[in-house]
């Protein structure tokens, strides 16, 4: 999967669908008149009730016509709202800055904004619930869904997650938190035991779930598909019942990632309420034998029901009778939200003065991430956009094409680039290709991806096989890489030559949810100018776990040394240099972890090679998580920009020439090296996992506590970046403890340049003596705040009882332990303004 995109004019989508948006509202209110979902409950069957407990489709569960029950849709993702279409193609959707870029944003207004906006286009593709938010924390720099997942900071990703649910629930859509818990790495993660201990868990792990159920009052909790300790999360008694409902109060509904149920009594006795996708797998006729058997109670079964039917109520899908339809509304106010987001979440690692950029003069516009928009991460977060603005596109809209040069100077992708033609697909009964096919469509590039059902009615989804045509003209003469990759059996023939075999000797590998080989190659000579007929075959194997089927063919050339030169011969003759480097949705994906944290490709030596032929160079990175920077003493800006959505190249633009202010700050630490990061040790048990398993062996210290820890300096440090402003802080007091043991924190902030600028003040405590390994300091508060130009302004933070505590292991609570405690006021984990003691009595407080 990538979330790389051709460019596409917004203009000319502005009317792809024509919807009556009254009309929906008006019927999304008749479907939420309320109704008594006891009385439902008593009068169901115990048939009825256990068809609610599992879907009867990939996106939703069936309806119960007798009692005029209406169908719970459910839709990916967190940075849109795809539909029930495939990853690929499907109903258009807008796409939103990506998880990470939301964290950089330091911003729960902006958080909530958005997820009200996607609370809109959620029921337009008439859904009840999001898949969304993802809240796992960024143990690892390599974790491939770290884009999806908001910071490495539990109190930061609590925050923002509370502000996205209340936003998306707002509009009477139900927000999914996930994955529940100790989803931080895609190696083997269906399998694989997370072992962590309490302490670290209540402390960093469980802190954005507790806060999504105790104050965002979310709906519904997707369970992860790894074991923790030992135990399939689905599976913990002690996780969904001890701690989700008994500690915290939940009374919505838990549900399994997508096939990560795995056995029928224990998931419902454990409280998983509902099994998904459908068809069902393990419950139907096999709940209810385990009903009729004694293993499963009648009464769990009603309370799993009870619990549906609270969501279906909240969300007005118990009496959602509508015709489903899916509209693609591109919404002029999504597209000014996903612009501002993006600029906002911008986070300006260094600059020496460069920037903002002069609008006079001439540009190089540089880099494999310039004409080709990188807007979303890969896997399920997926989505098809209603356009993408590229960074030339935003940058010609601002400068004029006059003014500026183009060189792509290397290649970034991990796979060979797709074939962006239009493609046939053709799908057979069987695997053996044989007869005429029983089913024909249409993509609009060479991979297909499908869900059950595969062509509906047609064939088996777990027998059947299909053909791809497509063309590929050859822009100059030379040596191709022809490349496949694919969820079950797979060749590729270039006019009737086999090219790339992965047939008899497909295995599985890292691509397609873990489902797909990784990419087999073939190189062939092809003639410049000429048009080539290309074919691949696939059939489905029998090993393949999630029902996913899925063939990705593409052809490409080899980054040479040629295209570095011209790009430095380029860059040179321009007054300035802006370079787009960075990774793509297929390193930045679900499925598969990064094996380093260094620029795919030629990348860095495409960076040198500019700034030793232009010294104003501005570096532009788009990227789901930190790079090494080898390059950066000779950079004047380095401008983090990750994958900012559909309005990407605008928001790039904005800020680049300080239309906007760079108001990100840094939500993961950027190490210097990838070997600095706490989860790189020489025991592979600590990561990526050994024997099934995964120890969490830095506990509490993860991320900047992990270098505050050690004294190891980082690259940037958690919580950097600069602005086109700057601020000074002052007074720096802290209250006595009230009776609660809560303080009130105060300080004075003064914006002492000539803009309108913004900054995060970030308040951190540190226990100055303590009986157990804590932290040198912990993020405790936060707020993003704007100032004119001189203009000071007093800002307050209550921090409660907890702010002090630890999870005591041996009492199961929170303890304060008595003393002083550092309070610190700063614009970075390693920018520490100002400190002030506080003195806490001991105390023991309730989970």
């Amino acid at each position: 999967m990538d979330g790389s995109m051709a460019p596409r004019s917004p203009a000319s989508q502005y009317a792809s669908r024509d919807a009556d948006l009254g009309k929906i509202s008006v019927e999304i209110e008749e479907a939420e008149k309320m109704i008594d979902t006891k009385a439902l409950l008593d009068n169901m069957t115990l048939a009825e009730q256990v068809s609610l407990l599992s879907g009867d489709t990939f996106w939703s569960l069936p309806p119960i016509d007798r009692l005029g029950i209406g169908r719970l849709r459910l839709t990916d993702g967190p940075n849109g709202a795809r539909g029930a279409g495939s990853f690929v193609g499907g109903v258009t959707a807008a796409a939103f800055p990506v998880g990470i870029a939301i964290g950089a944003s330091w911003n729960p207004d902006l958080a909530k904004e958005i997820g009200s906006a996607l609370g809109d286009e959620v029921l337009s593709k008439g859904a009840h619930v999001s898949l969304a938010p993802t809240v796992n924390i960024q143990r690892s720099v390599t974790n491939g869904r770290n884009f999806e997942c908001f910071s490495e900071d539990p109190i930061l990703t609590a925050e923002l997650a509370v502000g996205y649910i209340e936003g998306l629930q707002s509009r009477k859509v139900g927000a999914t938190i996930k994955h529940f818990v100790g989803n931080e790495s895609e190696v083997e993660r269906t399998t694989i035991s997370s072992d962590i201990d309490e302490r670290t868990l209540r402390e960093v792990y469980l802190i954005p779930f507790e806060a999504a159920v105790k104050r965002a009052k979310v709906w519904a909790v997707m369970s992860s598909y790894n074991k923790l300790n030992g135990i399939y999360t689905a599976e913990s008694h002690w996780l969904l019942n001890e701690v989700l409902r008994g500690d915290w109060d939940f009374d919505g509904v838990v549900m399994s990632d997508w096939f990560g149920s795995r056995s029928t009594a224990p998931t419902v006795n454990a409280g998983l309420d509902l099994e998904m996708p459908g068809p069902t797998r393990d419950r139907g006729p096999k709940l209810l034998a385990a009903v009729k058997g004694g293993e499963v109670s009648v009464e769990t079964i009603r309370a799993c029901v009870r619990n549906i039917l609270t969501l279906m109520e909240r969300t007005g899908a118990i009496n959602d009778h509508r015709e489903f339809k899916e509209y693609a509304i591109n919404r002029p106010e999504h597209r000014a939200l996903i612009r501002r987001a993006g600029a906002e979440s911008a986070v300006l690692l260094q600059n020496d003065g460069i920037l903002p950029l002069a609008q006079q003069g001439t540009v190089a516009i540089i880099g494999p991430n310039a004409k080709i928009a990188q807007v979303m991460g890969g896997g399920s977060a997926q989505l098809n956009p209603h356009y993408v603005v590229s960074p030339w596109q935003g940058l010609v809209d601002a400068l004029g094409e006059e003014n500026l040069f183009h060189a792509k100077g290397c290649s970034n992708y991990r796979f060979q680039p797709l074939i962006e033609n239009p493609t046939t697909f053709e799908f057979f009964q069987g695997r053996e290709l044989a007869g005429e096919p029983v089913k024909v469509v249409e993509e609009p590039s060479s991979l297909g991806v499908w869900l059950p059902p595969v062509a509906e009615g047609t064939v088996d989804p777990h027998r059947f096989s299909a053909r791809m045509r497509t063309t590929f003209r050859a822009s100059e003469a030379g040596v191709y890489r022809v490349g496949l990759t694919s969820a079950g059996l797979g060749r590729v023939y270039v006019d009737g030559k086999l090219v790339v075999d992965a047939w008899a000797s497909w295995t599985r590998g890292t691509t397609f949810f873990e489902e797909g080989c990784e990419e087999v190659v073939g190189d062939i000579t092809l003639e410049a100018g000429r048009t080539y007929e290309v074919v691949a075959e696939y059939a489905r194997h029998d090993h393949i776990n999630l029902y996913i089927a899925a063939i990705r063919v593409g052809i490409g050339r080899f980054s040479a040394e040629a295209e570095i030169a011209e790009a430095a011969a380029v860059a040179a003759k321009a007054d300035h240099a802006v370079i787009f480097v960075g990774r793509t949705g297929d390193w930045d994906t679900e499925g598969s972890d990064l094996r380093g944290i260094a620029l795919p490709g030629l990348q860095n030596q495409l960076v040198e090679a500019v700034i030793a032929a232009n010294p104003n160079t501005i570096v532009v990175l788009q990227t789901g998580g930190p790079v090494e920077m080898p390059w950066l003493s000779g950079a004047r800006a380095v401008l983090q920009c990750w994958y900012p959505g559909q309005e990407a190249g605008n928001a790039i633009a904005d800020v680049l020439l300080g239309k906007a202010e760079p108001s990100g700050r840094l939500a993961q630490t950027f190490p210097v090296r990838w070997g600095d990061n706490p989860t790189h040790t020489e025991d592979d048990a600590v990561y990526p996992g050994k024997d099934g398993h995964v120890r969490y062996d830095e506990g509490v210290f993860v991320g900047y506590r992990h270098y505050d820890r050690h004294g190891t300096k980082p690259l940037f440090p958690f919580g950097h970046g600069l602005g086109y402003s700057s601020f000074a802080m002052s007074d720096l007091t802290v209250g006595l403890p009230d009776a609660a043991g809560a303080v009130t924190v105060t300080l004075g902030l003064t914006n002492i340049s000539e803009r309108l600028g913004s900054t995060v003040v970030q308040i951190y405590v540190g226990d100055v003596e303590t009986s157990v390994p804590r932290p040198v300091k912990e993020l405790k508060a936060f707020s993003k705040i704007a100032l004119e130009p001189g203009e000071k302004r007093k800002m307050s933070f209550v921090l409660d009882a907890r702010t002090f505590a630890f999870f005591d292991t041996t009492e199961r609570r929170w303890r304060i332990e008595a003393g002083e405690f550092a309070v610190m006021a700063g614009f970075s984990a390693t920018d520490i303004r100002l400190i002030v003691t506080v003195t806490q009595k001991g105390a023991v407080l309730a989970l």
